[in-house]
């Protein structure tokens, strides 16, 4: 007999049976989809039925790019969230800086979430201001995009960071161009976590407790599974604890961060259904709000341009095309999935050339070679990426929050409105996928949903219509399709007998519903291995 049966109105994201009215469940896992009738066999003494009404079931959602581990540490004490989804201005985010710089201990105050685009009137951070803002103790402000950090001389002191330190393969530290001293700014992820790792180790011994909070904060939004595309072997005890306290209610997808021994002191698939690693996490370039994308085109000229120093520029790579396949090729070798972030279409075109020699020279069927966030690729890219087998995972919420910016400050209607293309991928047959990569936006997979149907901006302007794409085509990115990019569609991603458990119970069938109204749909419940962990079902 079933231990749950759910009716209601079940989207299954199985082609083969794409609709139903019941859904039963034994033991974590569905033993049957279909009519009232196809399930009332299961139901015995032992079974809870619910009736769900006119409510609608769909496979949990899934976060094909998400830094869970690192957002549980950066969303929990000590650090102090600044982003803008909770300071939305630059009077907020200043006092917040002096109200945590009062507050810290000898240890120092860390503030998360700094994103002068979005808090507008915020200046560039120095040396010389951090070092005002807290003199007597270290001060750490990391950018939103989580490509940046910035820091004051008493925080690089304690980091053991000085203008003797080298720069960490793929980042830097910034330096001055005279005398070669620190600057104060550390770019990209190497760099970030050499400063403030120290200050952040102590979260390690609360682990348990943060990626429960974390867990709960994807339950609350649908999510049943999320990826950590930065992860740090370092993290392996931690998340062993986590597990053994029972913290975790999503599954885990893990994506190591490369390194310079181009190895993984474990084998592709290492793992369970609960965490299991399957890729490698490479990059190319940055970040679009600090300049470090390379492009073909140019930022405009734009006073907010201009105050960042990004004006006329084509923006950077961290890699060459060269070093990108010299970093992926040992990886690609012993088998593993490789995931590369990649913004500018330019960085794009470096990575498609380094990725297709190493295809070349060994070919491999049903690879996934990933490419992350993708906001500038063109309509032949995605053509060049599906050839080559290459799939594509879209940040489509800058869609929301940075719309407008994309056109008004940085990039024009031409290029900042085909941000995030999705439907362009669609047009060249990929299995797109959607994400949050959380901590920058809150993960919100029907947000998501609404940003590539309507494509409309925060300020409610309309981005390219033509890359709209269909209800059903963005559901797909949020279940089935990450779950396949993930290699994990054989348990997740669709509602079908020997699947996992894991569904949403949503307020309304998102296929019914006004697009415009997509995002507005409420989460009613999320089951997780045939428990509900959020909401209820009643």
């Amino acid at each position: 007999m079933a231990d749950l049966v759910l009716f209601g109105d079940v989207l299954t994201m199985d082609d083969a049976n794409p609709r139903a009215a019941a859904v039963a469940i034994e033991d974590g896992r569905i033993v049957a989809v279909g009519s009232d009738a196809d399930v009332a066999s299961l139901i015995g003494p032992r079974t809870v039925v619910h009736d769900v009404g006119n409510a609608c079931i769909m496979p949990g959602f899934i976060e094909a790019h998400g830094h869970p581990l690192n957002e549980a540490v950066l969303l929990g004490e000590p650090v102090v969230d600044i982003r803008p989804v909770t300071v939305p201005d630059a009077d907020g985010v200043l006092a917040a800086i002096d109200k945590a710089v009062a507050l810290a201990g000898p240890e120092g105050a860390v503030l998360n979430g700094w994103d002068p685009l979005l808090q507008k009137g915020l200046a560039d951070p120095t040396l010389q201001w951090m070092n005002e803002l807290s003199p007597d103790k270290p001060l750490i402000i990391m950018h939103n995009s989580g490509h940046a950090a910035y820091f004051n001389s008493l925080a690089a002191a304690a980091a053991g960071v000085t203008r003797d330190t080298p720069d960490p393969e793929g980042a830097r530290f910034g330096r001055d161009s005279e005398t070669g001293e620190l600057d104060g700014v550390a770019f990209e992820s190497a760099a970030v976590i050499a400063i403030a790792g120290p200050v952040l180790a102590s979260a390690a011994e609360r682990f348990p407790e943060l990626i429960a909070a974390e867990s709960a904060r994807m339950n609350a939004v649908g999510v049943t599974t999320v990826s950590e595309m930065a992860f740090d072997p370092a993290m392996r005890a931690p998340l062993a604890a986590a597990v053994e306290a029972g913290s975790l209610t999503t599954r885990l997808r893990l994506y190591e961060m490369s390194g310079p021994k181009r190895a993984s002191d474990v084998v592709p698939g290492t793992g369970d259904d609960l965490v299991r690693q399957v890729g490698i996490k490479i990059w190319s370039d940055g970040s679009p709000w600090i300049g470090n994308i390379a492009l073909t085109f140019t930022y405009l000229d734009t006073p907010a341009t201009r105050a960042l120093g990004m004006a006329c520029s084509h923006g950077e790579a961290n890699y060459t095309t060269e070093q990108i396949h010299d970093v992926s090729a040992p990886y690609y070798e012993r088998g593993w999935q490789i995931a590369c972030h990649a913004h500018g279409d330019e960085a794009i075109t470096m990575v498609l050339d380094a990725w297709e020699k190493m295809l070349t020279a060994n070919p491999r069927k049903d690879h996934r070679l990933r490419l992350e966030h993708v906001g500038a690729m063109r309509p032949d890219q995605f053509r060049r990426a599906a050839a080559l087998g290459v799939t594509c995972s879209l940040f489509v919420d800058h869609l929301y929050y940075w719309g407008d910016v994309l056109v008004d400050d940085l990039f024009g209607s031409e290029h900042g409105g085909h941000w995030a293309a999705a439907g362009s991928a669609l047009a060249a047959g990929h299995r797109i996928s959607f994400h949050n990569d959380g901590p920058v936006t809150p993960t919100n997979p029907l947000r998501n949903i609404a940003d590539a149907v309507n494509r409309r901006s925060r300020g409610g302007r309309v981005l390219a219509p033509d890359e709209r794409i269909p209800v059903e085509a963005a559901l797909r990115a949020q279940t089935v399709n990450a779950a396949w990019q993930l290699f994990s569609d054989d348990s997740i991603g669709s509602l079908k007998p020997g699947m996992h458990a894991d569904m949403v119970v949503l307020s309304a069938n998102p296929l019914a519903v006004d697009p415009e109204r997509l995002a507005d749909i409420e989460v009613k419940a999320t089951v997780f291995a045939g428990e509900t962990v959020h909401g209820s079902l009643g």
